[in-house]
C-alpha cells in the first residue's frame, strides 16, 4: 500500500539568506512600481515644460503603460529561458538608462522615450514573483509571495505623494534623478544578493510572436487609452482597437503552430490559469478605478459643494496610506493562503474591493472618510494580488512559471488601462459649468457612478474566481501533484516539441 504522505516542496535553488533576497525582491518591484504614477503631480505642468500640446504630453503617462505591457510576457519569457537574475538585472539597467534619458532632457520625444524604457523596467516585476517560489522554505513562501505581488499596487500608491514631495520642493528632473539612483541600487541589489537560477531549458526565444504581441496589444492600449480623447468611434479609435485584436488573432494563430512560443496558449486556456487571469483583468480595473477617481474628487476646489480642495501633496499623503494597507496586508494574506488556498483567498480580496467602494458611496463629505474608503478597497487590492501569482504557479510547468506570472501581471495592467479609460469616459460625461470661465467639472454624480462601476469589477471578479476548479491540496497549503494538477497537468498540455 502507497504511503499516503506528501514531502515537503524544497527551494528550487536554495539559498542561505531567504529573507535577504525576498527584501531585495521586493524593494526593486516597488522601484519599479514606482514609475506608474511618477509624472502624474506634474502632468498638468507637462505642455509649458516640454513645449508641446496637452493632447501630446499624456504620452508620457501612457509609454511607460505601453513599455510595461511588452515588457513583462518577454521579460517572463526569458527569464524562463535564459534564467531570472540576468533579465532583473537587464531590467534594471533599463531602467537606469530610461531614467537618465528623461533627467537630462527636456525635449518631448526623448523624454516619451526615456518613459517607454521606465515602463519596460516593470518586467523585473513578475520575475521577481516567480523567483520568490524558487528561493525560499515552503513555510516563507506564501508570506513572500504576499509581499512581492503587492509591490505592483504598493509602487503606484506611494509613489503619488513622494513625486508630489519632490516637484513642491526641488526641480521636476529630480523625480528621474531619484529613479536613476534606485536604479542603481537595484542593479547593485540584484547583482550581488540574487542567486543565479538558470534551467537547462533549450528553448529559443520567438522574437516574431513578441514583435507581434508587442504591435497588437500597443495598438489596442493606444485606442483605448485616446478613446475618450479621439472619440470612441472616430477611424483612428476604431482603427487601432479593430487593428490591434486582428494582429492579435493572428499572433495567437502563430503561436499555437510554433515550437518554442513566446507564450503557450495551451497552457494559458487551462481553466484555473484562464479565470485567474479574467479575475486579474477585473481586478486591475477596481485597482486603477480608486487611483484615477480619488485624486480628482480630493482636488476638486471645495467651492463646487462636492469637492474637497485638497493640494497635490495633500492629496499624495491622503492616498498614502492605500499603499501602506496593501503592504500591512501581506501577513495576512500568507495565513489566509495557506489555511484557504488561492482560490478562496482571491475572492474574499474581490469582496472586500467591493466593500471598499460601496463604502464610498457614501463617504465622500471629507478627506479622511474617504481615505478610510480606498484603504478597505487596497486591503482586497493586496489580498487578492497575493493570491493570483500563487494560483498561477501552481497550475503551470515551473519551466514556464515567469511568463505566467508575466501574463498574470500583463492582465492585470490591462485592467488598470481599461479602468482609465472607463473612468474619464464617464467624468467628462457628467458635467457641469463652474467658475467665470464655465469650465466643465465632474458632477458629484459622475464620481459616485465610478465608485459603483468600480464595485461591480470587483464583484465580477469575485464570480470569475468561483469558476477556477478547485485544486487538491495537502493540509499545510501545498499543493499535491497529482495527474491532472498542477505540473503534471500542464505538462501534459504543452505543445508537442
Amino acid at each position: 500500500m502507497a504511503s499516503s504522505a506528501v514531502p515537503q516542496r524544497v527551494p528550487d535553488a536554495p539559498v542561505a539568506r531567504p529573507l535577504l533576497v525576498v527584501v531585495v525582491l521586493g524593494f526593486s518591484s516597488m522601484c519599479a512600481a514606482l514609475m506608474q504614477s511618477l509624472v502624474i503631480p506634474i502632468q498638468a505642468e507637462l505642455p509649458d515644460l516640454l513645449s508641446t500640446t496637452p493632447s501630446n504630453t499624456s504620452w508620457v503617462v501612457t509609454a511607460t503603460l505601453l513599455g510595461g505591457s511588452v515588457a513583462m510576457p518577454v521579460a517572463g519569457r526569458l527569464a524562463d529561458i535564459y534564467g531570472k537574475k540576468p533579465v532583473m538585472v537587464i531590467s534594471a539597467i533599463v531602467l537606469l538608462v530610461g531614467s537618465l534619458l528623461c533627467a537630462v532632457s527636456s525635449v518631448f520625444l526623448l523624454v516619451v522615450a526615456g518613459r517607454v524604457l521606465q515602463g519596460m523596467a516593470m518586467g523585473y516585476i513578475p520575475v521577481a514573483i516567480s523567483m520568490v517560489r524558487e528561493v525560499t522554505p515552503p513555510k516563507m513562501t506564501n508570506t513572500a509571495l504576499s509581499a512581492v505581488s503587492a509591490t505592483l499596487g504598493v509602487g503606484g500608491a506611494l509613489g503619488l505623494p513622494l513625486a508630489a514631495w519632490i516637484v513642491e520642493s526641488f526641480h521636476w528632473s529630480v523625480l528621474f534623478w531619484m529613479s536613476a539612483g534606485l536604479a542603481v541600487v537595484m542593479i547593485t541589489l540584484s547583482a550581488i544578493v540574487l542567486p543565479h537560477t538558470q534551467r537547462d531549458h533549450p528553448a529559443r526565444v520567438d522574437w516574431i510572436g513578441a514583435l507581434g504581441l508587442a504591435i497588437g496589444l500597443v495598438a489596442v492600449l493606444v485606442g483605448v487609452t485616446k478613446g475618450n480623447d479621439w472619440g470612441w468611434v472616430t477611424a483612428p479609435t476604431l482603427g487601432l482597437i479593430v487593428g490591434g485584436a486582428a494582429v492579435l488573432v493572428a499572433w495567437a494563430f502563430y503561436e499555437f503552430k510554433h515550437r518554442d512560443p513566446l507564450v503557450d496558449l495551451r497552457t494559458t486556456a487551462r481553466l484555473p490559469v484562464l479565470f485567474t487571469n479574467l479575475a486579474a483583468l477585473a481586478m486591475g480595473f477596481g485597482m486603477m478605478a480608486q487611483s484615477i477617481v480619488v485624486p480628482q474628487l480630493l482636488q476638486l476646489p471645495s467651492e463646487t459643494g462636492h469637492g474637497l480642495g485638497q493640494t497635490i501633496m495633500q492629496t499624495g499623503l491622503w492616498m498614502a496610506p492605500a499603499g501602506v494597507m496593501m503592504l500591512l496586508f501581506s501577513p495576512v494574506s500568507s495565513r489566509m493562503l495557506t489555511r484557504l488556498g488561492g482560490r478562496l483567498t482571491l475572492a474574499i480580496g474581490g469582496g472586500v474591493l467591493a466593500a471598499g467602494y460601496l463604502t464610498a458611496l457614501f463617504l465622500t463629505g471629507t478627506p479622511w472618510t474617504l481615505t478610510l474608503a480606498i484603504c478597505i478597497s487596497s486591503a482586497g487590492i493586496g489580498i487578492g494580488y497575493a493570491a493570483m501569482p500563487s494560483l498561477i504557479m501552481k497550475n503551470v510547468p515551473r519551466s514556464e512559471a515567469s511568463s505566467s506570472v508575466g501574463v498574470n501581471t500583463l492582465m492585470r495592467s490591462m485592467g488598470s488601462t481599461i479602468a482609465g479609460a472607463v473612468m474619464a469616459t464617464v467624468l467628462t460625461s457628467q458635467t457641469t459649468a463652474h467658475g467665470p470661465l464655465n469650465t466643465p467639472i465632474p458632477t458629484h454624480g459622475a464620481f459616485l457612478t465610478c465608485f459603483a462601476i468600480g464595485a461591480g469589477a470587483a464583484l465580477l471578479a469575485v464570480a470569475l474566481t468561483f469558476l477556477i476548479p478547485r485544486i487538491p491540496k495537502h493540509h499545510d497549503g501545498e499543493v499535491v501533484d497529482t495527474p491532472g494538477t498542477a505540473d503534471s497537468a500542464a505538462e501534459q498540455l504543452t505543445p508537442t516539441r
